[in-house]
């Protein structure tokens, strides 16, 4: 007797937010190719249909019926046969609005599965766009019964406000789960992602397909790498990241439930993925939004060296321009470093000395400033010269300026607002200095699969062994106001990402008043970063989406070890309740 096959569709596609046609035909597509794979089922990922995320975009009600028109003209195209689709869309239902799944087949849409648990943190606030969904039981597909949960209703653990989808899947019959998912990407995810899905196939006893979308989308990237696992927990397929990638998984039912053998495909981590990810956030930021290429000024130094990297292979030599604008503190040997890397790189590049204008400002200036000594502000008209001849050419041609500041720089305001911050997009806004050497000498090593750059050493060595200066003023290296680069890092990423108390970031070893001082800059910088340009995200918490500080806060941690809970000021432990009030 023959086993009983269930052929699985995975499309790994890059969806534009907000384009509901570009989207649809992108469905199209795929479904084409399922059929050409005879396939029952093309799987698509959470709010496909959308693009995700849509933030509230989806509470626009002409948005709304736009997808829900797409959707039901995708389940007409399935009246003549072929696979099934399960679709991501936004759909309202007795005045509510849903994260959901569609199942079109035979012409109509055929099931509905709502998203039950709905994230709220970090990137995430789907609970001010959604109502929750039940938790409901599988859908039929060609006889077979697929359960649906949405990302985020696999994520969760137990907890007061969690369904458990899954649960409820296994105990109403289902089969195989199919997890349709928008998961950003962030540093060493796919470890975790991998954990959850084997979490969730230990309680159920099912085989687990996750589909996750890639593309870049603002500050979010999302990376692929969607997998299957069958129910002894082997990988049944593996996708890549990065990347769009369709397969058809074959499943077959036995004795113990179905089972795949697919594609395992290696996948690209660490400094690679943030590499990666960077010049994926960078290509779609600059084409989804129509931009004909970009420029940069390019200072010989390592940032704009990695950023003008990261163009070429997210965008090709020929959408990139480096711009070169000198003053006299500007070195010899970073004139010489900046024309060599555009040579090396390909690109479009130009000497554009800015001391007319500088002195032009001065002069100016003379009669306000006369009396007072020089000082920061002589420095910061250097860089805000920069910032506006960048933009002119970028206003005149419509090319988008990149952006260079790092994230060391960013965290303690180590940068010029409306200066050296102009621009449209940052790539390395969320890497830390000391990983943009070593994404510097990495990328002269190794590119990824479908960079457009040229291989080899492209960033010319030097660049990365000389010490970093701003070079606005003379003799000037970045060590003059800021500790080591290793030892900076080091406390901005307790601070930031750990948010660490000030007590326990000394107690691990770094001086105490390095670490008070580092803090402050870090608070008082807030109100550049709001004005910052928007940038790839690749930690766990970057500036923007994660980390939300108000600007006005003169709260300030004081170093001390934090003081402990007097529990017996409160009156009644737990939970509070209306009988607390009482004597």
């Amino acid at each position: 007797m023959t086993e009983p096959t269930f052929k699985i569709t995975l499309a790994q596609l890059n969806p534009t937010v907000g384009d509901v046609t570009g989207n649809a035909a992108k469905a199209r597509a795929a479904r084409a190719k399922a059929a050409a794979d005879g396939a029952d089922l093309l799987l698509l990922p959470e709010l496909f249909i959308c693009g995700y995320p849509p933030e509230d975009l989806v509470l626009k009600p002409a948005f709304q019926a736009a997808c829900r028109a797409a959707v039901e003209e995708l389940a007409r195209e399935t009246a003549g046969g072929g696979p099934a689709v399960l679709i991501g869309t936004p759909w309202v239902e007795d005045g509510k609005l849903y994260n959901a799944c569609a199942l079109l087949d035979q012409g109509r849409i055929a099931a509905l599965r709502f998203k039950a648990n709905l994230p709220n943190y970090g990137v995430f606030d789907e609970k001010r766009l959604f109502a929750r969904g039940p938790a409901a039981g599988p859908v039929t597909v060609k006889g077979i019964r697929v359960g649906v949960p949405i990302c985020e209703d696999i994520w969760l653990e137990e907890s007061e406000e969690y369904e458990n989808v899954v649960e409820c899947l296994a105990e109403t019959g289902a089969e195989i789960l199919v997890v349709p998912n928008g998961s950003p990407y962030a540093r060493d995810k796919n470890d975790l992602r991998l954990s959850i899905a084997v979490a969730r196939v230990t309680e159920s006893g099912l085989p687990l397909v996750y589909l996750n979308q890639i593309g870049g989308q603002d500050e979010l990237v999302f990376d692929g790498a969607s997998f299957a696992l069958n129910a002894d927990f082997s990988v049944a397929a593996q996708l890549p990241a990065f990347e769009e990638h369709t397969t058809t998984l074959s499943w077959t039912k036995g004795t113990d439930g179905w089972r795949c053998s697919g594609p395992v495909m290696p996948l690209i981590e660490g400094d690679k993925a943030d590499y990666a990810a960077c010049v994926l956030g960078l290509r779609d930021y600059v084409r989804k939004n129509g931009f004909p290429g970009v420029l940069l000024g390019v200072s010989g130094g390592i940032d704009s060296a990695l950023c003008a990297a990261i163009a070429v292979d997210a965008l090709g030599a020929d959408q990139v321009r480096g711009v070169m604008l000198p003053f006299r503190f500007t070195a010899q040997v970073s004139l010489e470093d900046a024309a060599k890397l555009a040579t090396a790189l390909g690109i479009r590049y130009e000497v554009l000395p800015i001391a007319d204008a500088v002195n032009g400002f001065e002069k100016i200036l003379a009669g306000p400033f006369a009396g007072l000594p020089r000082d920061i502000t002589e420095e910061n008209l250097q860089a805000r010269t920069r910032g506006t001849l960048l933009m002119a050419i970028s206003n005149k041609t419509g090319a988008m300026v990149v952006t260079t500041g790092n994230k060391s720089e960013m965290s303690v305001g180590y940068a010029t607002i409306y200066g050296d911050m102009n621009g449209g997009f940052n790539p390395i806004k969320d890497i830390y200095k000391t990983e943009v050497f070593r994404l510097s000498s990495l990328r002269n090593e190794w590119k990824p699969d479908g960079a457009l750059g040229p291989s080899g050493e492209v960033i010319p060595v030097n660049i990365i062994t000389r010490p970093p200066t701003a070079e606005l003023r003379e003799n000037q290296t970045d060590q003059d106001s800021l500790p080591a680069y290793e030892m900076l890092d080091g406390i901005l990423e307790r601070l930031v990402e750990r948010e660490e108390p000030l007590a326990t970031i000394i107690a691990a070893g770094f001086p105490a008043d390095v670490v008070t001082r580092i803090d402050r800059l870090l608070n008082i910088a807030e109100y550049k970063r709001r004005q910052a340009a928007p940038g790839v995200k690749v930690t766990e918490k970057n500036f923007g989406r994660d980390r939300r500080y108000p600007i006005t806060n003169r709260f300030r941690d004081n170093g001390k070890a934090l003081p402990a809970p007097d529990d017996r000021l409160v009156a009644r432990a737990g939970k509070a309740s209306a009988d607390a009030f009482e004597g």
